[in-house]
């Protein structure tokens, strides 16, 4: 294994454990969740108790296993003192909405990046007990009785292809909106929903397509390396990797993302 990847071999082991902290929030007495809006240009934007303590426990092991890492987090920022050029980037619940609702579909997600290239990524779906992984190029998913490569699907046009994005709110400018609206035209099929999961989904062979505004780099930096690793392409608008989030095409194939950019114009 490349040195830029040693110890990462007992991550899937530290996700589990953190979505089985998760679960002991989800779909309990509201009460518990100790639930506060954080607010923003995007409205209601929830934060659990959840979401508080899986991350810790997510930055603590990381610190201790990996003294020289830099760690971020989506609640508590950056800590670590970062000398040893490896950054793991942390979204405890990414879809605290679809979590605080009750739908399984949100993810513990945790990538892992090396001077700013992602290199790995782990997306973790505790209630369905599923993990979506990449390390080092090489694509796994993992479920109940059933462990298999990463592989999208062969779609190539837009004609042809499921696209899932989250919710049309997150394309919060008359740009975006746009170039949502065109490529949700152009689609055999599209749907809302999903957050990270829909990602996952898109690796797994599922979906052909997604298209989301609005991200921040803790919420596609465990994905990038999953897409890529199941054969799939994902960019910004300018075709170069989403890592500080933003506006993001996540595709099954080559020729279907680059349909999609020359649809949008880049």
């Amino acid at each position: 294994m490349d040195a830029s990847l040693a110890g990462t071999e007992d991550v899937p082991d530290l996700l589990v454990r953190a979505g089985e902290l998760a679960l002991e929030w989800f779909r309990a007495d509201p009460a518990r969740l100790g639930e506060l809006d954080k607010g923003g240009p995007g409205g209601y934007d929830p934060v659990t108790e959840a979401d508080r303590a899986v991350e810790g426990l997510l930055r603590a092991e990381l610190s201790a296993r990996f003294p020289g890492d830099r760690v971020v987090g989506e609640e508590a920022g950056a800590s670590g003192p970062g000398t040893s050029g490896r950054t793991w980037l942390i979204d405890p619940v990414d879809g605290t909405k679809a979590f605080v609702s009750g739908v399984p579909l949100w993810g513990v997600l945790l990538g892992l990046s090396v001077g700013g290239e992602p290199v790995a990524g782990w997306l973790r779906q505790p209630y369905l007990r599923e993990t979506f992984s990449a390390v080092g190029g090489a694509g796994l998913f993992e479920g109940p009785g059933l462990r298999s490569a990463l592989r999208t699907r062969p779609t190539t046009s837009l004609g042809d292809a499921v696209m899932y994005s989250t919710h049309p709110g997150m394309f919060g400018t008359p740009a975006e909106r746009a170039a949502f609206e065109k490529v949700a035209g152009a689609v055999r099929l599209q749907r809302f929903g999903g957050d990270c999961y829909s990602y996952g989904l898109l690796a797994l062979g599922q979906l052909d397509l997604v298209v989301e505004a609005s991200l921040e780099p803790y919420d596609v930096g465990a994905l990038i390396p999953i897409v890529r690793a199941a054969g799939g392409v994902i960019t910004g608008l300018d075709g170069t990797a989403p890592t500080g989030g933003g506006f993001v095409v996540a595709a099954a194939t080559a020729e279907l993302h680059a349909e999609v950019l020359d649809l949008i114009g880049r």
